[in-house]
């Protein structure tokens, strides 16, 4: 099988590099195609000839997307339609990131793929509006929602809660947004099972279980050997410009309908630390 991957210098992207093995992978990076140019990405699928097209590429500033609103929806929605076209015209499948927020957070039990999209921020309004265009563009494109992404090699949390452990005594975190951990190994991994098992539709791809940022700060610390104490506050007390989801866990039905199975995120925490270790 042919893949072409649009975004491999983020989290995601490098882990899919990493870990796809016993197919043809090409690998782009936003500077050898930036998806905003619809004449690039059409060029580069005609060259790849791929099978399988994965866009992990990808504006996912949360706050800086609040304040640049055209450029993110230049990105994440009107690039996405560029490579779907692209994708469209070469015969290829198209397998795009998507996320959480899309949806509104207000409820209590996990989000299904079928319940109604309803973004609080600029980010989200991206990303709902792409899935929006996807569908008519391409309705058997398979459309991956995920949440609360970490890795080495990059930005994320963990990596900004042991950096900030290492040199302060105590670190306040915010203990009412709950949501599910996703290792960007084990993503990877996912999508690649999706896409050898021709999927379509939209699929939630998370590690197992939930907690509040809290809770994944703690078990960070404690995961680390670390004495740093980590204190819970309300969103209110760390206001930050873009409105994130309350409570926005995935519910991975659809994944294990597939016969796909996540493992828990505790111990993708277990596997990061100890891969960052050996970094």
């Amino acid at each position: 099988m042919r893949v072409t991957i649009f975004g491999v210098s983020g989290l995601l992207g490098k882990a899919l590099m990493q870990e796809w093995s016993g197919d043809i992978v090409t690998g782009l990076t936003s500077r050898a195609a930036d998806i905003r140019d619809a004449r690039r990405v059409e060029a580069v699928v005609q060259e790849t000839r791929p099978e399988w097209i994965v866009l992990a590429a990808a504006y996912t500033d949360v706050d800086g997307c609040e304040s640049n609103p055209d450029l993110a929806f230049a990105v994440n929605r009107d690039g996405a339609a560029n490579v779907a076209t692209a994708a469209k015209m070469a015969g290829a499948r198209l397998l795009f990131l998507s996320s959480d927020y899309v949806f509104a957070g207000n409820k209590t039990t996990p989000y299904e793929t079928c319940d109604a999209r309803n973004p609080q921020s600029a980010y989200g309004r991206t990303k709902a509006e792409a899935e929006i265009k996807l569908l008519e563009l391409m309705p058997d494109c398979c459309i991956v929602r995920t949440s609360w992404l970490f890795g080495t090699g990059g930005k994320c949390f963990p990596d900004t809660i042991l950096k900030l452990a290492a040199s302060r005594p105590a670190i306040d975190v915010v203990n009412d947004q709950r949501g599910c951990p996703t290792y960007a190994v084990d993503l990877a991994r996912a999508i690649t099972q999706l896409c050898r098992k021709s999927a379509n539709g939209i699929v939630h791809v998370t590690n197992a279980g939930d907690c509040t940022w809290f809770e994944f700060a703690q078990e960070i610390v404690r995961g680390a050997a670390l004495s740093t104490t980590v204190r819970p506050v309300s969103s209110q007390q760390m206001a930050r410009p873009a409105p994130r989801p309350a409570y926005s866990v995935l519910s991975p039905a659809g994944l294990q309908a597939l016969g796909i199975e996540m493992p828990p995120w505790r111990d993708a925490l277990r596997r990061y630390l100890e891969q960052r270790q050996s970094r």
